[in-house]
């Protein structure tokens, strides 16, 4: 017989005002969905410091530093929509298991790569993979953990989320000091191999198979395929043209590409309210978007991470590139970011219950305050003269502000639909993250590369290049934040976490 996958202890249930008792199983399968997700996340800021390097070994084009970065965010959100309607069809169990089987594969081709279209192509394939398997944690949380102990664990993963996104710089620039610039960069992949096997292994064990119960309340109405069809055909002809236009001088064809990306997005749109009036499960229930809040809420999320993501794609490539530092001491800038994080995602859960949405309106000040701050320091500061001393303080409130904002913010925009949506509307959420991401790199490479202009050859003219460069591109991820800011008060002030 299957293991159930509830974490309810029915002797709970004689005293309702006792917390649930949870089985140590569940917390030990907790660790290993954790595991998962740290690598996936980990992977969307680690590879910026490995940036230069990348681009002097493979000769790369500045195109494919913004693809290494986009291509893997972009099929990374595309994958979790249908990923997670597959799990809840087959068993979230193997679904796991065979994207970060996936995942561990491609990270390990990622560091073969000899050229970056190899690379590129590697990338795409983990992002994907890595989108099949993290809905599986969410689906997971919700069936092993009842009441307010599933608030617990939510947390939890809202501390691993942005624990994992800010040491990723850290861990980068320590694996390619450790073994040089050449190959240093491979271990920035490499490093995934043995968790993957070693979390392969352990969710073989520990995670328990879908009960007789789930698999007879799975949705059966089959996915959306002409929906995934669209909508990922609508972001590639919106992304390429951002990220290939800047290399190519903007001809014709990424115009045409923006506006054919427009129209596909809007028939996209038309699809889904046909296919929802058919009786049809729909990719994206229209439905949602019949709440405003949601709708600001969705907005919300894409600008976010779009301006959170771009930060230290930026300090890395003006940290080597442009004023000659190593890969360490560019993942040494973000420490204080990665502190700021760590202090402010401990703090997330309680401060939410406490504040409510506050904490989020906080959380998205700290963040403009440190970016504007950032910002002033690298438009009013010689090139000469910049260090790492000047960007503590601005990245240490940025990064309390990022704590404070990662951990609870998918519950407050969730929040604003019916709790019978909430799966659907969960899912919306987690693409539109990923997916600002892909479109944050976008735009900020663009920016980002189209104001560098170098006066002459001297280190620095370079410097001073790349400084202004960065200030350029600085300032429009102050502007993500500032409209990210703004729809906060789009989210309801309170929501039900189960405490």
């Amino acid at each position: 017989m299957a293991e159930t996958v509830r974490g309810d202890n029915p002797s709970s249930s004689s005293s309702p005002s006792a917390a649930p008792v949870v089985s140590r199983r569940a917390w030990q399968a907790l660790i290993v969905l954790l595991a998962g997700m740290f690598m996936a996340l980990l992977d969307t800021t680690i590879v910026n410091v490995a940036l230069p390097t990348i681009r002097t070994t493979l000769d790369a084009s500045e195109g494919t530093l913004s693809w290494i970065i986009s291509g893997y965010a972009l099929a990374f959100g595309l994958a979790l929509i249908p990923a997670g309607r597959v799990g809840d069809r087959i068993g979230h169990k193997w679904v796991f298991f065979t994207g970060l089987a996936l995942f561990t594969i491609a990270s390990l081709f990622c560091g073969l790569a000899q050229d970056d279209v190899q690379l590129v192509i590697a990338r795409v394939v983990q992002g994907l993979a890595g989108g099949m398997f993290v809905p599986a944690v969410t689906a997971f949380i919700q069936l092993l953990f009842p009441g307010r102990v599933r608030g617990k664990a939510f947390a939890i993963m809202g501390a691993v989320i942005g624990v994992s996104s800010a040491l990723g710089p850290i861990i980068g620039g320590l694996l390619i000091q450790a073994f040089g610039e050449t190959d240093g960069w491979r271990l920035v992949f490499w490093v995934n191999l043995p968790i993957g096997i070693a979390t392969l292994f352990a969710a073989a064990i520990l995670l328990p198979k879908q009960s007789d119960e789930e698999a007879s309340r799975a949705d059966r109405s089959g996915l959306d395929w002409i929906g995934l069809v669209l909508v990922s055909a609508s972001l590639i002809a919106l992304l390429v043209p951002l990220i290939e236009g800047q290399d190519t001088g903007w001809p014709l064809w990424t115009i045409l590409s923006l506006i054919g990306g427009a129209l596909l997005m809007v028939a996209f749109g038309a699809w889904e309210v046909a296919y929802a009036k058919r009786g049809r499960s729909p990719l994206v229930p229209p439905r949602l978007f019949s709440h405003p809040a949601f709708t600001g809420g969705v907005i919300l999320a894409l600008v976010y991470f779009a301006a959170f993501t771009s930060i230290f794609f930026t300090i890395s490539i003006l940290w080597q590139s442009g004023l000659g530092h190593t890969a360490l001491e560019s993942g040494i800038v973000s420490i204080p970011f990665a502190i700021g994080s760590i202090v402010g995602s401990s703090q997330s859960n309680r401060l939410t219950q406490r504040l409510g949405r506050t904490v989020l309106i906080i959380g998205t000040l700290l963040v403009v305050v440190g970016l504007a701050w950032l910002w002033l320091v690298l438009l009013l500061t010689n090139a000469a003269d910049l260090t790492n001393w000047l960007l503590i303080a601005p990245l240490l409130i940025a990064g309390l502000g990022n704590g404070l904002f990662i951990a609870p913010n998918a519950q407050f925009i969730v929040a604003t639909v019916d709790p019978r949506e909430a799966g659907a509307a969960s899912g919306v959420i987690g693409a539109v993250q990923r997916i600002g991401s892909a479109v944050g790199i976008a735009v900020i490479g663009s920016v980002f590369f189209g104001s560098l202009v170098i006066g002459g050859k001297t280190a620095d003219a370079v410097a001073t290049g790349f400084t202004d460069a960065a200030a350029a591109a600085m300032v429009v991820s102050l502007g993500f934040a500032v409209l990210a800011f703004l729809l906060v008060f789009a989210l309801p002030r309170r929501t039900n976490t189960g405490h």
